[in-house]
Order: C-alpha cells, then sequence, then structure tokens
C-alpha cells in the first residue's frame, strides 16, 4: 500500500457513485448533550482541537475570493483506495460501507463551533445513514481524473462533510474510495478502512457474518489523554523534554534547513510526489544493519535523513518534529481516529560517516523522545508557547513521518485489493517527509513548496537519502 499523492487516483471509466453521511433522524442524539442539555457530553481530542482552529484561522484570513491569503493551509484530507473484482454487488457494497461508518464512532461525529471552542455530537449507530448520489456514467479517462480530483475535495473542516465515499462500477471491475478530513482519521487508519470495506464486502456478497476485531472508540481515547494531563502545569518535570528543545534554536518548530526558495510568512501551491528508496531486499538488509547496531529500522530511516540533510548542507545537530502513534495493543489497531501526538527529537550528525555512532544517538534521542508520548503536543505548546496552541505552522518546519504498512490490518491482501493511500496538500509554507515501508520497499512521499529552488533541493535530497540508505543496506555504512 503507498502513499501516494492525490493526484496518482487515476481509475478507468464507469459508472460513478457517491455517499456521504447523514443522520437519519435530522436532529441532535440525546445521547450527545450533557445531563443539563447545556453543551456535549464527550469531548474533541486535542488533536481535533487544534485541527478545527487552524482551519478557522485560515478561513479568517481568506480574502474575497475565499482562498487564503496569510497562514500557511494545512493538508485537511486523506483518502484511500482499492479494487474489487468481477460484477459488482451494489446492495452488499452500500451495506459494508453503512457497516464501517456504524462500526466507528469517530465517523459519526457532527463538529461545529460552540462558545468559541470545539464541541462535537455523536450520532448513533441505528440513528446513521448513507446518502446516496447516482452520479452517472463517466466515459473518458480524462473525465474520470477531472471527477476525482472535485471528489477529493469533498470534505470541509469546518461544515462537513467529514467523510465521502464512492465507487467507479465497470462491467468487470469496481474502484471504491474514500476521502476523510483529516479530523476524523490519520494516516494508519486509512489502512483500516480499506481493510474494513473490503472485508465486510467479501462477507456481505456472500451472505456471511462480517468478522472483524472489535475497535477501539477514538473519543474514549481523547478522554483518556485528557485524563493523564489534566494535571499539567508548566513547570510539571513531564514537560521537561519538550522546555529543553523549546529553549534551543528554533523553538518548538525547527526550521527545514535546507533552502526552498519561500519569503517570510509566503504560502504556496504544493507538489506532492512519492519516490521508492529501497526494494524489498534493500530495505531488509538495511533493518538487519540496523539491527545489527542496536536501533531500529524506524530509527535507521530517520538517522539517514538526519545524515543526508547535513550532506545537502544542513547543521550538524538534526531537530525535528515527528509524528508518533498512541495506538496500544488490543482493539487500537482496528480503530479509526487520530491516534497520534508530535513530539521534538534532536541528536548530532556532525561525524556523518560514522554509522553505529550516529545511529546510536538517534536510538538514545528516539527513547527520550518516547518517555514524553504521554504529553499532548497541544498541551506542551499550551503551556511553554502559548503563541502556537491553536495556529497553524509558523513556517517551514522539519518535519519526519514514518509508517510501516506492512503492520497494518489486511496488509496481506494490499496487493490484491491494489490499495493505495493518498496525502492531499493544496498549498503548504514547506516541505513534509512521510517515509513509510510497504513489502515492496522503502519509500517517500513528500509534499513541498512549488519553487523553482525547492524543486531542486527536493531532488538533490531525493538522491542523497537514496544513495545514504543504499549505503546502509549494501555496506552498514552511511
Amino acid at each position: 500500500m503507498l502513499q501516494l499523492p492525490s493526484t496518482d487516483l487515476v481509475v478507468a471509466p464507469g459508472h460513478a457513485i457517491e455517499w456521504t453521511v447523514r443522520s437519519a433522524t435530522g436532529a441532535v442524539p440525546a445521547q450527545a448533550a450533557g445531563p443539563d442539555g447545556a453543551g456535549p457530553r464527550r469531548r474533541p481530542s486535542y488533536n481535533q482541537e487544534f485541527h478545527f482552529g487552524a482551519a478557522r484561522q485560515s478561513a479568517r484570513a481568506s480574502g474575497p475570493s475565499g482562498r487564503p491569503v496569510a497562514g500557511p493551509s494545512r493538508s485537511d484530507s486523506f483518502a484511500a483506495s482499492f479494487e474489487i473484482e468481477g460484477p459488482l454487488d451494489a446492495g452488499a457494497l452500500e451495506e459494508a460501507l453503512l457497516h464501517f461508518v456504524r462500526r466507528h464512532e469517530v465517523l459519526r461525529c457532527v463538529f461545529r463551533e460552540h462558545g468559541g471552542a470545539l464541541a462535537l455530537d455523536v450520532v448513533g449507530p441505528r440513528d446513521v445513514k448513507l446518502e446516496r448520489a447516482e452520479v452517472g456514467r463517466i466515459d473518458s479517462p480524462e473525465r474520470a481524473r477531472h471527477y476525482l480530483r472535485g471528489f477529493l475535495r469533498g470534505t470541509d473542516t469546518l461544515r462537513g462533510p467529514w467523510l465521502v465515499m464512492g465507487a467507479m462500477v465497470r462491467d468487470d471491475s469496481t474502484t471504491v474510495y474514500l476521502a476523510c478530513d483529516h479530523i476524523v482519521t490519520d494516516g494508519m487508519s486509512m489502512t483500516v478502512a480499506v481493510h474494513d470495506i473490503a472485508t465486510a464486502y467479501a462477507a456481505l456478497r456472500e451472505g456471511r457474518h462480517v468478522a472483524l476485531p472489535e475497535p477501539a472508540g477514538a473519543l474514549e481515547h481523547a478522554e483518556r489523554e485528557r485524563r493523564s494531563s489534566r494535571s499539567l502545569a508548566a513547570g510539571d518535570e513531564r514537560l521537561g523534554h519538550w522546555r529543553r528543545f523549546i529553549t534551543g534554536e528554533g523553538g518548538p518548530f525547527p526550521p527545514f534547513p535546507l533552502d526552498l526558495g519561500t519569503r517570510p510568512g509566503g504560502v504556496y501551491d504544493a507538489v506532492n510526489e512519492t519516490d521508492t528508496l529501497l526494494t524489498a531486499a534493500g530495505a531488509d538488509a538495511m533493518e538487519a544493519h540496523c539491527r545489527a547496531a542496536g536501533a531500529t529500522f524506524a530509527t535507521g530511516v530517520l538517522a539517514a535523513v538526519a545524515v543526508s540533510l547535513r550532506r545537502e548542507g544542513g547543521p550538524d545537530v538534526y531537530r525535528g518534529l515527528l509524528p508518533v502513534s498512541t495506538r496500544g495493543r488490543g482493539a487500537d489497531p482496528h480503530s479509526m481516529g487520530w491516534f497520534v501526538n508530535i513530539l521534538p527529537i534532536e541528536f548530532p550528525v556532525a561525524d556523518e560517516h560514522d554509522f553505529d555512532g550516529v545511529l546510536a544517538g538517534a536510538q538514545a534521542a528516539s527513547t527520550r523522545m518516547a518517555r514524553s508520548l504521554d504529553v499532548p503536543f497541544t498541551e506542551a505548546l499550551r503551556l511553554l508557547a502559548p503563541e502556537y496552541r491553536s495556529a497553524p505552522w509558523p513556517a517551514a518546519v522539519n518535519f519526519f513521518s514514518y509508517m510501516d504498512f506492512r503492520k497494518a490490518p489486511g496488509a496481506a491482501s494490499h496487493g490484491a485489493w491494489r490499495a493505495n493511500f493518498y496525502t492531499s496538500v493544496p498549498r503548504t509554507n514547506g516541505v513534509l517527509l512521510w517515509l513509510h515501508r510497504t513489502g515492496a520497499g522503502l519509500h517517500l512521499n513528500c509534499a513541498f513548496v512549488d519553487t523553482p529552488r525547492a524543486r531542486r533541493t527536493k531532488a538533490a535530497l531525493v538522491r542523497t537519502l537514496a544513495a545514504t540508505v543504499e549505503g546502509i543496506a549494501l555496506r552498514g555504512a552511511f
């Protein structure tokens, strides 16, 4: 399952159908209201509040056309697709989609501004329905591509919908696709979506019971997160890692260290590209060398990125922000939601030729970072840098992400389903590095500002990074 630009969602023409989630009653469900009826019983997560606040701020900075004129545009949605072979059982697919929505509480949330804050209502599983729209026949690849671009822009952080689903139906095959606003999902959750829908469809088409592991509730996860951080104060020792990082160069948002040809405060159209860095055999060899040196494969990838930035003119100390999964064991891996915290990391890369030394430093830094996993980054910002509490990132940030899709639910079927995951970043002020491993190898999905300088910088960095990870795979050296 590759992570690809949303523009790479290309399907053969056919008959297009769309589904949108609706409340069957049209009313706010009683179970969402507090005992006095004054507000919602369930609270959004810190991530959801941050995301909604950033979207609201961006909207308020819009010009007459409604397009942002100040502040960076965020990546608002993720998408996924998979294939069904043979003639479609349309009834089974619609039932599978409804089963998916009923199964995950976060997909039945209605978000709204309430008293200057984000509130949510939850529609009960039996009070939700799917509204079906027959788009009709799309008769050329060009029109299918144009239609899908519009479909993927169909979510709206502030007003909804937060989930849209569709299918392109042909006589001998069907492409199923869906887009979720980031407020209800993270990247790994999109693998859950594909697994749930494909598995439910296969069972329902054959008249079998849908057998899927019980998911955890994303809102329960958010409530546990709130309870664990309720006693945080500015002087709390649990904030020590963040406090030390913020007092360093770049504050809470370490700048991307290479030239992107941007002006301060500028926001640009984004380019999104995916490159393969290693084959499956190469990734296996790299992992063996990393483990022999006492580090994980993920740490090896992080160290390779840090060394590559150094070789392209970056500093001799890597400082960056990492999204880290907060999914536990048990039901969490089968759940839709935003199970991610963002943590800072710092380690030296002065001698970028010392594989064991850099790797040891990166592993030690990762271990220190992990001790702060239970400190939500929004709370760290609120207490230590409140000016950034609910604002978009102020400039190009040094951002690294790694996911292993081989560990996702249904990973063994990704090839048969021809499943893929898509990111949409229409505008940005910097660069985002999403590295991911699949059964086919190690890949980089990169979104960056569309400037001539940034294109050259990105191309050079990818060449250097590919050579760096290849060196680890072949020789156990940078």
